[in-house]
Order: structure tokens, then sequence, then C-alpha cells
């Protein structure tokens, strides 16, 4: 009778840990980078090879450091919502493009739209790497001092956006959220 009942036990273990990780969002992962500064790093611009991109160009005003590349489906998915949240009063987006060619990269933002003040070439996804990025995109919240507030995994939704990014950045700017008084 023992007999049976060890692999019916390892069984029912191997369900509950399912179960588990079943109620897991891989977008709430923690990550050790919040309210630690942007690590330091040096890329050529996308738009022009000649000048380069660093945290100090993420200092100064609340920023989102969007991780995207032309290869990426769920990039394209949410494409559309960084062209309309760049048009937001305040809102500064800079891209990390990861992983990518330079020609198709240009290409995807000259069909798409750029919504980026400036996107870093982050070719060998170095720095992607050095910023603890898990796949793309991640969409990252940095404060005035360069320090990261916020990290949210995969696409971004209108709900995420409306219930989590412009109060956070409302707040880190010192600004009531619209629509309380």
């Amino acid at each position: 009778m023992n007999r049976y009942l060890i692999p019916v036990c390892v069984f029912a273990a191997l369900i509950a840990l399912l179960a588990l990780g079943l109620r897991f969002d891989p977008s709430r992962v923690p990550s050790p980078f919040i309210d630690q500064p942007v690590p330091s790093f040096t890329l050529p611009r996308l738009h022009e090879p000649d000048r380069t991109i660093s945290p100090a160009d993420l200092r100064g005003e609340v920023t989102l450091l969007n991780v995207w590349a032309s290869w990426c489906v769920a990039c394209r998915y949410e494409h559309a919502l960084l062209l309309q949240l760049a048009r937001e009063p305040g809102v500064r987006i800079y891209g990390l493009n990861y992983k990518d060619t330079h020609e198709d990269a240009l290409r995807w933002l000259e069909a798409m739209g750029d919504p980026y003040v400036a996107s870093g070439f982050d070719a060998d996804g170095q720095v992607g790497i050095d910023l603890g990025v898990y796949g793309v995109p991640e969409t990252f919240v940095v404060d005035r001092d360069g320090i990261i507030r916020h990290k949210h995994i995969g696409p971004l939704t209108e709900e995420q956006v409306r219930d989590t990014l412009l109060p956070l950045l409302d707040s880190l700017r010192g600004e009531q959220p619209a629509g309380t008084n």
C-alpha cells in the first residue's frame, strides 16, 4: 500500500506547485533596480550614431525608458500606445533598442512612428542585461535624479498607463493626478 502512496503524494505536490505558479504574474517580477540609479552605460544613438546616450540624458525630468526591438511582436502591440503617451504633456520617452540590427530598427520606427526623444542602440544587449531586462518590451520609470522608480515587464496596456504609469509620473513630478482636488 505504501509504494502507491509515494507517487500519489509526489503528484499532489507537483499539482500544488503548478497551481501556485499559475497565480504568478510575470509583469510583477520584483526588480533589484527599483530605487537604484540607472546603471552606467554609453550607447550610440540610433538616429545619430556619432552621438551617444547615457543615464545623464535621463536626468532632470521624469522619464520613461522603453526597451524595444523591431523583431518583438509585443513591441508592435504597445507601440501605438507609446505614440499616444508621447503626445501627453510632460511625458518624455527614451528608447533602448535591444539586440536588433541598425537598419531594421530604423525601418521599423519609420514605418510605425517614433515616440522617443532618442533611442540608444544596444546591439549586443549588454545594457539590457545590466538593467535586468527579462525580455522586450520593458518600461522603466526614472525620476529626475536618474533613480529607477518602477519597472513594467511586457507590453503596456491602456489600463496600466491610466491606473499606474500616469499617476506615478504625476507624483514624481510633484503634480496632483488629473481628476483630483
